[in-house]
């Protein structure tokens, strides 16, 4: 343990803080989990007082989901106490949690698609409601704080945010005790967070203790009271948030200091995707239809696109992967031959590689293996040769991609559900971006990942771009956008604003955008690759 990682008078600013005359509602001592390749949770001891915002931090796999999943009853601990009040509980399962009053906001979602909102809600809930009770419930709830969300609208048809809604909600109907939030910022607006935050500190206020993870750490310094650090499965560090910087923290987290990301300016090349009036119409009555869509996306850059979930982002992506075609298949175009009309596998035949929102499900199969998710997206890289598969090619690649990515995992033989959210996004990305694409779409590249990892993974990206690689980028992260864009467009209610450089705009500007108020100026175009795009700007 390092003596650098403590910081003193804890207690004190504790006292300061209006916790001195609190007993703790939880206290945890000594829990460890082990599992076959890793020891998860190693002798983590912490303690959480009503009305305290407690944070949890760690890099991926530092052990916090597993120690959130003790608490709620999904996993049991090895060895260590759980004190409840004053008394020592053995939590064996979620709804002996809930009964006790803890909720449980996760990471991964835990709704059955086929259902509808106030069906998945019931589900959760220990006693029967009347069906236009509960949708009623969840109507005002979500518009009381800020999430609004529809109690007959079918879970398949949402998008990866308005989903993170419905989790949110859910737990929020059950007033916890104990609020257990695993990233419930992810996939939300900037809007949507300042709600929320206004929400937990109305539950603090109210009494309500509230464990809180999260990577992103201008949240963690702006909402919370205090900070437990994890790193390998140990309690690293203690903070008072408000006293650190982001730097502070990240060394506590990491063990070093934060590698910075480089863009350095360079001309784009060739068109590699061009998109022309791309029309479509969104097959969810509750999706966004594509309002003529005009991108295109050169050589050498990084086209990013910013946007409030749910405004096409889904139906973009489904056309540019092939999961949907389009009609003509002109109105696609990859390295000069139209594929609106191929399938994913055609396309990535001629240079594509894609990395979906959804990890799970989309972006791997959970029960297989690394090395066989491997194959999956990469069986003309050798993997697959006179229609044999070759395992050991497999087993190589997917070595390679677990050491470049540092992911965190037992070999390449596991499991791709027995990761951590951020060490699956790390594969994932890694897979695609060895794959030696020409052409690169990503979505929401480090959604749950930690600062280190996601440094990691966008310098990967920028890496990837000054190969000459083509990348679009969507993100709902703006701070992330203007960090590795070339250029930043914004998809509002299925139309695509006008691209600009991050420098000849603003976050409010791009805020303002992501709002549908980008008037009538004109769409993205193709502009020869050795024009300046400023005149071709003032021409327009």
């Amino acid at each position: 343990m390092e003596a650098a990682a403590w910081r003193p008078g804890l207690i004190e600013t504790m006292d300061q803080l209006g916790f001195e005359h609190q007993k703790p509602r939880l206290v945890l001592t000594g829990i460890t989990k082990r599992y076959p390749s890793v020891v998860a949770n190693d002798g983590v001891s912490l303690s959480v007082r009503p009305g305290e915002i407690h944070a949890v931090l760690g890099e991926n796999g530092a052990g916090k989901s597993t120690l959130m999943k003790i608490i709620y009853g999904v996993t049991k601990p090895d060895a260590g106490t759980i004190l409840w009040n004053d008394q020592y509980e053995t939590i064996v399962t979620p709804a002996q949690a809930r009964r006790m009053g803890i909720g449980m906001v996760f990471q991964h979602f835990s709704l059955f698609e086929t259902l509808t909102v106030w069906e998945n809600i019931a589900l959760a809930l220990d006693e029967h409601v009347p069906t236009a009770q509960l949708a009623a419930q969840i109507t005002e709830v979500s518009e009381k704080y800020g999430l609004p969300i529809d109690p007959y609208r079918l879970v398949h048809s949402m998008s990866v945010g308005e989903r993170q809604r419905v989790e949110i909600v859910r737990c929020l109907l059950q007033e916890p005790k104990l609020l257990i939030m695993d990233e419930p910022t992810s996939v939300l607006t900037p809007q949507a967070v300042l709600v929320l935050f206004k929400t937990l500190r109305r539950l603090a206020s109210e009494g309500c203790s509230i464990l809180y993870i999260s990577h992103k750490l201008d949240e963690i310094r702006a909402l919370c009271d205090t900070a437990t650090v994890l790193r390998g499965g140990r309690v690293s560090g203690t903070a008072i948030p408000k006293n650190e910087t982001n730097e502070s923290l990240a060394r506590m987290m990491i063990g070093g200091e934060l590698a910075e990301c480089h863009l350095t300016p360079r001309e784009p090349q060739e068109v590699r995707l061009e998109v022309e009036h791309l029309k479509l119409a969104s097959p969810d009555p509750f999706g966004t239809s594509l309002k003529d869509i005009s991108l295109t996306v050169r050589s050498g850059e990084i086209l990013g696109i910013a946007g409030v979930s749910g405004n096409g982002q889904k139906e973009l992506m489904t056309a540019l992967s092939g999961e949907r075609l389009s009609s003509p298949g002109s109105m696609i175009k990859l390295l000069g031959q139209p594929v609106g009309d191929l399938n994913p596998a055609k396309r990535r035949a001629i240079g594509l590689t894609f990395v979906p929102e959804e990890r799970l499900g989309r972006g791997a199969v959970p029960p297989m293996s690394l090395a066989s998710n491997a194959l999956l997206t990469g069986a003309r890289k050798g993997m697959v040769l006179k229609g044999l598969i070759h395992p050991a090619v497999m087993r190589t690649f997917s070595k390679s991609v677990i050491e470049r990515f540092k992911v965190k995992c037992g070999d390449e033989q596991s499991v791709a559900s027995s990761l951590s959210g951020g060490n699956l996004q790390k594969y994932i990305v890694g897979r695609e971006t060895m794959l030696q694409p020409k052409m690169m779409i990503v979505a929401q590249p480090t959604w749950g990942v930690d600062v280190g990892a996601a440094q990691l993974i966008r310098q990967a990206l920028i890496d990837l771009r000054d190969q000459g690689v083509a990348l679009l980028v969507i993100s709902e992260e703006l701070d992330e956008l203007f960090t590795i864009s070339d250029r930043i467009a914004v998809l509002a209610e299925g139309r695509l604003s006008p691209s600009v450089r991050p420098a000849e705009t603003s976050i409010e500007q791009i805020g303002t955008w992501m709002s549908g108020k980008f008037g009538d100026k004109a769409p993205d175009r193709v502009v020869p690759a050795n024009s300046d795009l400023e005149t071709a700007d003032a021409q327009a």
